[in-house]
């Protein structure tokens, strides 16, 4: 059976690239390092490190054990939090990952709500895109992710479960009022992230025309900013707007058009005690 202390060795070590930085965050000696990357070896079978002059190069299968141990070692992290706040969520943590205009909007009141209720319980949020929250989910390191997604079919991976916070409806934003996406074929248009600009690509070529994209940017107030100053138009949520909306942009709604925000989980139901209540906060906040 694998040890949890080496593991964490070899995660360490791919992480940092160097056995001297990985020495540094366990508070080990490098000679300790060493060794129980030698044991490491020995217990697998499989070369998990390469010399490279004077420094060191993780093997394709040391990568490939470096990735499990992250996710094992977060499950471990994240049980000890769970067993310590199983009773009465007078202590523990939970950590959520959410995107601008959620933690903005909707994450302050569920946080308050939260500390009202359960003032022993550690809550700490995280700024970032969904589909890096998706993946700090998988391996522990978050409990809760806040997502979009225009699609509600699209798939999540295997053992992350949705929780269905609200729909966000999308505005178009130029400097006048619009009368729809088909009088601005020929505009110049500032697009989002990823996600949000697959969604204007698709819903310009339900309009009959592909955008003509001149700036890019994964900024909600920058793609506000631009728009005022005249270099195209854009889509943004009504989230995002009421967290900030600049003066002298216009947003018109756009009817059918929105993205849905979930709460994500990962594992098995129930959910731990502090994930739960989180999700019954956020619920209440949306």
């Amino acid at each position: 059976m694998l040890d949890v202390n080496r593991l964490r060795v070899i995660e360490a070590v791919a992480r940092h690239g160097s056995v001297t930085a990985a020495a540094k965050e366990l508070n080990y000696s490098q000679p300790s390092v060493t060794h129980h990357l030698g044991r490491l070896e020995a217990e697998t079978g499989a070369q998990l490190l390469q010399r490279v002059g004077r420094g060191i190069r993780v093997t394709p299968a040391g990568r490939l054990l470096a990735d499990r141990a992250a996710e094992i070692l977060g499950r471990i992290d994240a049980a000890d939090s769970e067993l310590a706040a199983h009773v009465g969520l007078t202590a523990g943590r939970v950590r959520l990952g959410a995107f601008a205009s959620a933690s903005a909007q909707l994450v302050p009141g569920a946080v308050a709500a939260l500390a009202a209720t359960h003032p022993g319980l550690q809550v700490s949020v995280t700024d970032m895109h969904p589909p890096d929250a998706i993946e700090m989910l998988r391996t522990g390191e978050i409990e809760v992710a806040i997502i979009f997604r225009y699609d509600e079919d699209e798939p999540e991976p295997s053992g992350v479960r949705l929780h269905h916070l609200l729909d966000d409806p999308v505005h178009l934003l130029s400097t006048r009022p619009e009368e729809g996406l088909e009088s601005l074929r020929d505009a110049t248009w500032i697009a989002g992230c990823e996600r949000c600009s697959s969604h204007l690509v698709s819903i310009c070529a339900d309009a009959g025309f592909e955008p003509r994209i001149g700036s890019r940017s994964d900024d909600m107030v920058v793609m506000a900013a631009l728009v005022a100053a005249g270099m195209g138009v854009a889509t943004q949520t009504g989230l995002a707007l009421r967290a900030h909306q600049l003066e002298g942009v216009v947003a018109t709604e756009l009817p059918g058009s929105q993205r849905h925000i979930f709460a994500a989980t990962y594992g098995e139901p129930p959910d731990p005690p502090p994930t739960a209540a989180l999700l019954e906060a956020l619920a209440q906040a949306a």
